[in-house]
């Protein structure tokens, strides 16, 4: 049964289109939209303040840091928040936060603040103080999205070997963070939620908590996904699920809380007034880290 508690746990044909082609009704981008009883939300509204910079507490830090990617074999960005008091001498558990096809490592600053939304909720003891990660899932030489992201789209599905491979590696050498599968979180954004849901549910052995944000047509079937529904019982700490209901593409997340439901499968699985934009993206990025580790 999904539910909404702290601890509970979780179409691939189509790239989605870029930024700029957001839907904002009920038909185009990913066709009708048709909303069941299973779909509405898991959480009370979020506080109106909760994306606002609050001068009265501390704050953690945004770096850019370059790494060696072995797949992809150049160096590539990714931002890392650290966050207030950050301390060597303190090992932090670490959420992997992706973006969407027209978005790059920059995207969740741009539009989600999740340094913003992370302080705040740190200072109101709601989320415990972890490093978030915020890579460029574009996994090829040339990582920008270019005139026409939508070709960059074969790259999405590179980015594990990078993620495995290269990135979580060099976080866990340069910052003082739990190595441990249930100190590590894998969660993004359309393209990127859905590469969460395909690399995070792929590898139990890395990630205990998986988040799936508006997941876009690069989502594996659900069957896919979870072939064994008893292991990702055993392994997931938490599995979240979350579209707006004025999103073109709830149909890929509703199929998967379906699989999930009818298999057993605990999972959070959230849908709010919103379209597919960062209005939604903010406030499951709150929900989520409150629930983490």
């Amino acid at each position: 049964m999904d539910h909404p508690g702290r601890r509970s746990q979780h179409a691939r044909r189509r790239a989605p289109p870029p930024a700029a082609e957001r839907p904002r009704g009920g038909r185009g981008f990913g066709g009708p939209i048709e909303l069941g009883p299973d779909d509405k939300a898991a959480f009370p509204p979020v506080p109106a303040e909760f994306d606002k910079t609050r001068d009265n507490i501390a704050h953690g830090t945004l770096e850019m840091v370059e790494y060696d990617s072995k797949s992809v074999g150049n160096k590539r960005k990714a931002l890392v928040y650290t966050p207030p008091g950050y301390s060597p001498g303190t090992k932090y558990p670490v959420l992997y936060l992706l973006h969407g096809i027209g978005g790059d490592e920059e995207e969740w600053r741009r539009g989600g603040q999740p340094n913003v939304i992370l302080d705040n909720l740190i200072a109101d003891h709601r989320a415990v103080p972890m490093i978030i990660v915020m890579p460029n899932g574009r996994a090829q030489a040339d990582d920008r999205p270019g005139p026409n992201a939508m070709a960059t789209a074969p790259a999405f599905g590179l980015f594990d070997k990078d993620l495995l491979g290269s990135l979580i590696p060099f976080i866990e050498s340069k910052y003082a963070v739990k190595a441990d599968r249930e100190s590590r979180a894998l969660a993004g954004l359309s393209m990127g939620g859905g590469q969460s849901l395909n690399f995070g549910l792929g590898n139990l052995d890395t990630f205990a908590w998986v988040g799936g944000f508006s997941s876009a047509p690069n989502t594996k079937p659900a069957a896919e996904l979870v072939p064994d529904p008893a292991k990702a019982k055993a392994q997931l700490k938490l599995l979240y699920i979350s579209c707006g209901n004025k999103d073109g593409l709830i149909r890929i997340s509703q199929g998967v809380h379906a699989y999930l439901k009818e298999k057993d499968v605990p999972h959070i699985w959230n849908v709010d007034e919103h379209a597919h934009d960062f209005q939604h993206w903010k406030k499951a990025l709150y929900h989520f880290s409150q629930l983490i580790f």
